[in-house]
């Protein structure tokens, strides 16, 4: 049977690890314990004791001990963890994974949560777990849920927040997932409000050809998530029609997905599909959260938290000359789509962010640059949100696939 791998410190812990322990146990599952403790002796006998994880992690227990760097040792144990973890999933020992602690604790825990596939439970109790969890959680599907009180003991608050969190673990461990009828091939899809009705077209198009869709939020972390399953070997084919976190890389938005993304499917030569959705825009908080050089700008708020700026001449000239650089380097089947009556929804005649100039230097930009020998230029007299433009962009990822 595989079991519930308990991660964690338990010099400082060790209670309430014995505790969540005891609840996983309690419901039939067998766990197997990994001491990322490293100043202490734990509380009880874990089946992976610290010093196997400081190896793990490159460095000897002594030496951590010795030196006395609490940072140093968290690299350390939380690599070493993690490494730990994953050579146990990949024997088949491990089913899920349950860890607990503030900001050590957690980011030990979280790191071997990364390592292990979508899919598999992750659970994550967490003093942090109110607030930004965007590094704790990444591109991964790891459950956070906030102790309310610090990890200190057991008592008759933290008691209940615990077995929640063991049962959580153990449900999902214990669960029966239900089989998918067929499976089909996976397409991976980007979208963004702006540009919707392309995708949902698009998607329903594929569908009816057989395969399986999966859209994908641009918003910094959607990219990096597809990206990921890209790079795991998930993904057939790759409709990358919402680019737009390309704009908050190049100008400083709070949406980037990083200088990597537009890459792996390149990379990994998985037919894609590319266009230009919603690269009229850069995202930013509330209006107030503007950065001052910005405040003049073509500003649009899209709704009391969000406020988008419109793209101006010279970023579109870069974020054209940043695209075709990444996929003139694509070792797979490529296409690039270009709509040429307006990029997202509100980049049309009468809407607030429609820019004539802008977008012939971004196509200009883009047909000058674009290697012809390693990406197919299509060229649309479309809007991105037209019915036909989005049949047309799904036709030609088809087309790709079946001939790769």
């Amino acid at each position: 049977m595989s079991k519930v791998a308990i991660v964690g410190t338990l010099d400082t812990k060790g209670e309430e690890f014995k505790y969540v322990k005891d609840i996983i146990e309690g419901e039939g599952l067998e766990t197997i314990v990994i001491d990322a403790g490293v100043m202490g002796e734990p509380y009880f006998k874990p089946d992976i004791d610290r010093s196997k994880v400081a190896k793990a992690g490159g460095e000897s227990i002594e030496k951590l001990v010795e030196a006395a760097d609490r940072g140093h040792s968290m690299e350390v144990m939380s690599e070493g963890a993690a490494v730990v973890v994953e050579e146990l999933f990949e024997e088949g020992e491990v089913a899920g994974i349950i860890s607990l602690g503030g900001s050590a604790g957690t980011t030990i825990g979280t790191t071997a949560m990364k390592r292990l596939a979508v899919g598999i439970p992750k659970v994550m109790v967490s003093t942090l777990a109110s607030g930004d969890t965007r590094p704790y959680v990444g591109t991964k599907d790891i459950t956070m849920m906030y102790s309310v009180v610090d990890i200190l003991g057991v008592n008759s608050l933290s008691s209940n927040i615990l077995a929640n969190a063991a049962f959580a673990v153990a449900g999902m461990v214990k669960g029966k997932k239900p089989e998918p009828k067929e499976k089909r091939p996976l397409i991976a899809a980007t979208m963004f409000g702006v540009t919707t009705p392309c995708v949902e077209k698009a998607r329903e198009y594929l569908e009816e050809q057989g395969y399986e869709v999966l859209v994908f939020h641009a918003t910094g972390t959607g990219g990096r998530a597809m990206e990921n399953l890209v790079e795991e070997g998930f993904i057939t084919g790759v409709l990358d029609l919402t680019t737009t976190e390309l704009c908050d890389e190049l100008v400083g938005g709070v949406l980037s997905a990083g200088p990597d993304r537009l890459e792996a499917a390149g990379k990994k030569g998985v037919p894609q599909v590319v266009s230009t959705g919603a690269l009229d825009m850069v995202n930013f908080g509330p209006m107030d959260s503007v950065p001052e050089q910005f405040k003049d700008r073509n500003l649009y708020k899209h709704n009391p938290t969000v406020t988008l700026m419109r793209t101006n001449v010279e970023e579109n000239k870069k974020l054209a000359e940043i695209i075709a650089k990444k996929l003139n380097k694509s070792k797979g089947r490529t296409a690039l789509f270009l709509p040429l009556k307006g990029v997202s929804m509100i980049d049309a005649e009468g809407q607030p962010f429609y820019g004539a100039e802008e977008d012939k230097v971004l196509f200009a930009t883009l047909r000058e640059n674009i290697d012809r020998d390693k990406v197919e230029l299509i060229e649309k007299d479309m809007h991105i949100n037209d019915e036909e433009y989005a049949i047309a962009i799904a036709k030609k990822l088809i087309e790709l696939i079946e001939n790769d």
